[in-house]
Parts: structure tokens; sequence; C-alpha cells
């Protein structure tokens, strides 16, 4: 009774293209991040991909990229809020570089691996129970079933990493970034977890910096980190 899940990133905002924490702040998507949602949004309906439910992280960002996804392949979204990104609390809005000028003490102690809540809010540990025990509770209760969740990329990120933890053969994720609009795609079948691709943005290659269409393939030096 296997369950698929597709893990796809929401589009791009102007936080993202800033190197700006976003947390849980509302912020919505850019010209290029709306595109993205749209091409991505796109692919699912070409590919023929059908979902037996679409679930999204409460915040816009999420939301606009999940409403384009549903409409495409007439699925209705569900709103679902442990999806949602890290929680930095005050430091929201901060670039990494900001963060470390203004809480030098609490950046230092971060970069050695203190595990502290982030601007006052969530710890990393906090954040993997959150989005791993929904995930298991969604996957629960759709068995053999293909599901979505569009959410962001840490929550992607831990997912991705707590299935490697389960499965030693499946493909190893280069990199610490998950593209904007980015489809990853794993498998629940009884105890046995599997990633089976990881970051997948070839949807957005023939797309420029501005959200246009191109035919050369540019440089996909827009890919935002995890938050």
């Amino acid at each position: 009774m296997a369950t698929t899940l597709y893990l796809i990133r929401h589009g791009e905002t102007d936080w993202n293209a800033q190197g700006r924490w976003q947390g849980h702040t509302n912020i919505p998507l850019n010209s290029l991040g709306q595109r993205q949602s749209e091409l991505v949004a796109q692919r699912l309906c070409d590919e023929g991909v059908s979902f037996d439910a679409i679930y999204s992280s409460d915040l816009t960002r999420a939301y606009q990229t999940a409403w384009e996804i549903g409409a495409a392949v007439r699925v209705a979204v569900q709103l679902l809020p442990p999806l949602r990104e890290l929680d930095v609390g005050q430091w929201s809005g901060l670039t990494r570089a900001e963060i470390k000028t203004r809480y030098p003490v609490e950046f230092q102690l971060m970069e050695a691996g203190a595990d502290l809540p982030r601007g006052g809010g969530e710890t990393a540990a906090a954040f993997l129970q959150r989005v791993v025990e929904i995930t298991e509770a969604m996957v629960s209760q759709h068995p053999n079933s293909r599901l979505a969740f569009v959410t962001h990329g840490g929550a992607i990120w831990n997912i991705t990493n707590y299935v490697l933890s389960k499965n030693e053969t499946s493909p190893v994720p280069r990199g610490g970034h998950i593209g904007n609009a980015s489809i990853t795609i794993v498998r629940f079948d009884g105890e046995q977890r599997e990633l089976i691709s990881f970051n997948d943005v070839t949807h957005l290659a023939n797309l420029n910096t501005a959200g246009n269409l191109v035919t050369a393939h540019p440089d996909d030096s827009e890919l935002a980190g995890l938050r």
C-alpha cells in the first residue's frame, strides 16, 4: 500500500531574492515566483499527474503556489499549518549577515552547533519533529495514494533527510538548497521510505529572472536557500 508524496517548494518571493529569512512572515510571491508556480503546475498537468489530496502550508507564498497546482490538476487545496517553515522569530526579515551583526553571540553559538530557538522562535529539533510527525500522519491517513505537500525549503530538506535516514540506498542529495517551485518525490511503503527524485527544476530551465521564457538555458543562480 505505497503512498507517493510530492514535495513542492513555493515560488520565489522578494525576500528570497534578497536573501532574507522569512520564517512565518507572510510574504507573497513576486512576479518571477508567480511564473514559477504556473510552470510547475503546467508541468504536473502536462504529465498527467493526479493527486488524491493537495496540502499546503497556510503561509501566503505556499498557498499561492498550491492554488496554481490545484487549479491545473483540478484538486482542492487543503491548508495544513504544520507545513510552515521554521519559525525564526525576530530574525524574520533579516539577512544572514544582519543576524551575525545584530546577534553575534547567538549566531556564533548556532554556527558551533547549538540548537537555539532561532530569533526566539523554534529550534531545529522542534521543526524537524513537527514536519516529520505531520508527514507520517498524512501518509497514514492516505494509504496507496498520491499526495502533494506545497511547503518550504526547510520542511522539504527535513523530510528528505528523514527519508534518507530510513533508507541508505536512496540517492543522496547534493548541496543544501531547495529550488523555488522544485519537485522532490518520496515514497512510503509500509516501513520503507525511499527518495525517488530530488530538487527537480527542469520545468524552469527556460525561465529567466524576469519571469520570461527564453530559448537559451539561463544560469540557475536564482535558486534560493532553505528559507
